[in-house]
C-alpha cells in the first residue's frame, strides 16, 4: 500500500525535508512537533505541549479522528524538571484516553526556546 504524505497549510510549511504526517493503511505517523512559531514558543513546557497537541489535533481532525485516537506518543524534553508541568498538561489533554508513551530527555531541540517535542501515532 502506498504511503499518503500530507502537509497541513494551517501548520505552516515543514522547516526541512519532511512531511507533517504519513498515512499507511489505517495508521497516521506524525513528524515531531514543537511550539516553534506559535505564541507558546517562549513559554514554559506546559503551554508548549498544549500548542503541540493543538497541532496534533489538527492532523487527527483531518482524518476524522481526535486526540482520543492517539495510540503512541514520544515526548522529547530538554529539562526533566519540567516533567510535573508536562504530566499535568497531558492529563488534561488525554481526558482519560491515555496512549502508550515514551519520554526522552535530550540535550537540546533545534531552537533554544523549545522545551518539548512530540511525535505521535494515530489510529484511523
Amino acid at each position: 500500500m502506498p504511503l499518503a504524505r500530507q502537509n497541513f497549510e494551517e501548520l505552516g510549511l515543514p522547516a526541512g525535508p519532511y512531511t507533517h504526517a504519513v498515512r499507511h493503511g489505517q495508521t497516521v505517523y506524525t513528524s515531531g512537533f514543537t511550539a516553534f512559531g506559535t505564541p507558546a514558543q517562549a513559554d514554559s513546557a506546559g503551554p508548549q505541549i498544549r500548542a503541540v497537541f493543538a497541532q496534533l489535533n489538527t492532523i487527527a481532525a483531518y482524518y476524522g479522528r481526535s486526540l482520543k485516537d492517539l495510540v503512541k506518543v514520544t515526548v522529547f524534553v530538554t529539562d526533566m524538571t519540567d516533567l510535573p508541568e508536562i504530566r499535568s498538561a497531558l492529563a488534561e489533554l488525554y481526558e482519560n484516553e491515555v496512549p502508550a508513551s515514551s519520554l526522552v530527555c535530550v540535550a537540546a531541540l533545534f531552537h533554544p526556546q523549545l522545551r518539548v517535542e512530540v511525535e505521535a501515532i494515530i489510529a484511523t
